[in-house]
C-alpha cells in the first residue's frame, strides 16, 4: 500500500493546517491509521491514530486539544487537523497503516504498523 500524505507547508505560530493521508487501493476495514512526526534532530514521535471501523481516534498528550484526527470513508482518507501550531510542531509528518488493526498500533507502537508513507513537511515560523 502506497500511503500518500499531503497538506504540509509553512504556517505562522498560532495558525492551522490540515494534513491528509490517502490509502489508495486498500479497502479499509479493521485497519488502524496513525500519524507520526520527526522534528529536526529528534526521534520519531507518535501523534495519534484512528480506528477505521469505528472512527475512534486517539491523540498523544502533547497535542491534545490542538490536533484532531478524523476520517472520510467515502474518500479512503484520514485527516490530521492541527490548530494553535507552534515552532515546536515543525516536523516531517507521516502516516502509517496497520492492516491487522492491532491495539498496540492505536496506542502508538510503531513496530506494529506494516505500511509507512513518505511524509509531508510542516514548518511553523515564529
Amino acid at each position: 500500500v502506497q500511503l500518500q500524505a499531503s497538506g504540509g507547508g509553512v504556517v505562522q505560530t498560532g495558525g492551522s493546517l490540515r494534513l491528509s493521508c490517502l490509502a489508495p487501493g486498500r479497502t479499509l476495514r479493521s485497519d488502524v491509521l496513525g500519524w507520526f512526526r520527526r522534528a529536526p534532530g529528534k526521534g520519531r514521535a507518535f501523534v495519534g491514530a484512528i480506528k477505521w471501523s469505528s472512527g475512534t481516534a486517539y491523540s498523544a498528550d502533547f497535542v491534545k486539544g490542538r490536533f484532531t484526527i478524523s476520517r472520510d470513508s467515502s474518500k479512503n482518507m484520514v485527516y490530521l487537523d492541527m490548530d494553535l501550531l507552534t515552532p515546536e510542531d515543525t516536523a516531517n509528518y507521516f502516516c502509517a497503516l496497520d492492516t491487522r488493526g492491532y491495539e498496540s498500533s492505536y496506542n502508538g507502537y510503531p513496530e506494529t504498523y506494516n505500511f509507512w508513507g513518505q511524509g509531508t513537511l510542516v514548518t511553523v515560523s515564529s
